[in-house]
């Protein structure tokens, strides 16, 4: 390679990462984009259930080891152009106002953000028109204010579900249209079908970093793109102030690449692994550590899946994630703390329940399938400094959690299985799940405006490197109860406005 120097090298092309390197491609920079893993197939497996559950087959094959247990387990992450959007179920809603002000919940206080609803409104309405979202605002009792409509109109309601909303507000409640990124345009090429949450889109008719945001920034000669190339380390001056290079491994060889800037956007977990693991003598604890605040405070949000049944009448629906409920968002009379958002899942098949419930007989398993509507409830997970992410002696990675805030999530669940009883629903069943579901892992780097506290100012710098940048949802302070895929485009797009101002250190 002729010349290794960049203007800015970007680590990591999922929502955060790839979000930078789209708001750059017009500044005339130099941009580097790493990606560990490729591009995932086009393939007849996109859609197959029996790949994608209970074979994992687009799921990392590495573990991490659960430090409480000393069990290893698989995470929930996926390294491909797009991160873990390619996956994803789709759902962008904007944190609510309140989220960025201190909350009080039942097991604890969720700390303000150093930035406002306001700083991320621009943001987050632009995020919404990259992803071409569909939504429809003032239903939502809790959503937060909007200067403009929702680029276009919500998903319909399939019948089984339109039934159940009016059931819904009968008993008060507020269903809600989800915000989805899914291409329902006139000529979009979404078809509305029942592989779409947890599933590649064999169409490419899903909202994800890949399509919305890498594949637009590689349209420009300034923006390059290596693939299977993982970063292993980021170097820095001698005096400790910038971060100059980044080591990465490619092919089987060793380079260093040089840049005036680098942004990091590896996933909460792996992006505080690469700071932890670039270690010199100006950063003994790792890069922007000397808060002792890296790697600590994960988050990834209480979770729970619910099925209920009416066993005299199946469901047909075959588009199911359309609706929520945030009616107890803030909690309710009866228990007066936070609970957190009742969202849709992707229609369950009956191959998710042989992967989640293995041994059961299929054809019970299908019948099950066949009646049910099903749920993710989701509560939010507070910041804990010894909740936690570390590096094991061969430098594996460690992930220390123990659950917090259970009460409000059990009164959330409770909450759910009481409403579709009442709807007609009379079995419910609830799995809640545990450290390996950490598709919304958040919290390792937190922003602050205390160096002492934080890893990162307002615009996700670290506080102690003048050119290094965090822009994945390490930042996060608080995990709120809400997907957090478009607050992460929404500051993304932020702090490139920001670097776009700066003088380039190249």
């Amino acid at each position: 390679m002729s010349d290794p120097h960049y203007d800015f090298i970007i680590i990591g092309s999922g929502m955060g990462g790839a979000a930078v390197a789209y708001a750059l491609r017009n500044s005339g920079a130099r941009i580097l984009l790493l990606e560990r893993g490729g591009h995932l197939p086009q393939e007849a497996e996109n859609w197959q259930v029996e790949s994608v559950f209970a074979q994992s087959r687009y799921k990392t094959a590495e573990t991490w080891t659960d430090a409480a247990s000393g069990a290893s387990f698989k995470p929930g992450v996926h390294y491909f152009v797009g991160g873990n959007t390619k996956v994803y179920g789709a759902c962008l809603p904007r944190f609510r106002s309140e989220d960025f002000e201190a909350l009080e919940h039942e097991g604890g206080t969720s700390p303000a953000w150093p930035i406002s609803y306001e700083d991320l409104q621009p943001y987050y309405a632009l995020a919404e028109q990259l992803f071409f979202v569909h939504g429809q605002a003032g239903q939502d009792p809790c959503e937060p204010p909007r200067a403009k409509p929702y680029p276009f109109p919500a998903l319909p309601h399939e019948p089984t579900i339109a039934a159940l909303c009016e059931k819904l507000r009968s008993q008060g409640l507020h269903p809600y249209s989800l915000p989805m990124a899914v291409d329902w345009r006139e000529d979009g090429g979404c078809i509305r079908c029942t592989t779409c949450d947890g599933f590649p889109c064999k169409l490419h008719a899903k909202g994800d970093a890949e399509r919305c945001l890498v594949m637009p920034a590689l349209q420009h000669d300034t923006v390059e793109l290596w693939t299977q190339t993982r970063a292993l380390r980021i170097l820095t001056t001698a005096d400790g102030r910038h971060a100059s290079a980044v080591e990465v491994e490619r092919g089987g060889e060793h380079l260093t690449l040089h840049a005036g800037g680098i942004v990091v956007a590896c996933g909460a977990v792996n992006s505080a692994a690469l700071l932890l693991r670039s270690t010199n003598s100006a950063h003994p604890k790792g890069l922007a550590n000397s808060s002792d605040m890296l790697g600590r405070n994960y988050m990834m949000h209480n979770n729970t899946a619910l099925t209920a049944i009416d066993p005299r009448k199946t469901n047909p629906t075959v588009f199911q994630k359309t609706v929520a409920i945030n009616d107890y968002y803030f909690g309710d009379v009866d228990f007066p703390f936070p609970m957190g958002n009742i969202q849709a899942l992707g229609k369950l098949q009956a191959g998710m329940l042989s992967a989640a419930v293995p041994g059961l007989p299929k054809a019970l398993l299908r019948g099950l399938a066949r009646r049910s509507i099903d749920w993710w409830v989701m509560s939010e997970d507070l910041p804990d400094p010894n909740n936690r992410i570390t590096l094991g002696t061969n430098g594996g990675l460690r992930v220390h959690w123990q659950p917090n805030n259970r009460a409000a999530h059990r009164q959330l669940a409770r909450r759910a299985a009481g409403m579709m009883r009442a709807a007609g629903y009379p079995l419910v069943f609830t799995q809640t799940l545990g450290i390996e579901t950490n598709s919304h892992q958040c919290g390792t780097a937190r922003f602050g405006d205390d160096p002492a506290t934080s890893v990162l100012d307002a615009l996700c710098k670290t506080h102690d490197l003048d050119n290094l940048y965090v822009v994945d949802s390490s930042f996060f302070p608080s995990s709120t109860a809400m997907n957090p895929a478009l607050t992460i485009c929404a500051q993304a797009l932020r702090v490139a406005d920001h670097l776009q101002g700066l003088e380039l250190l190249a």
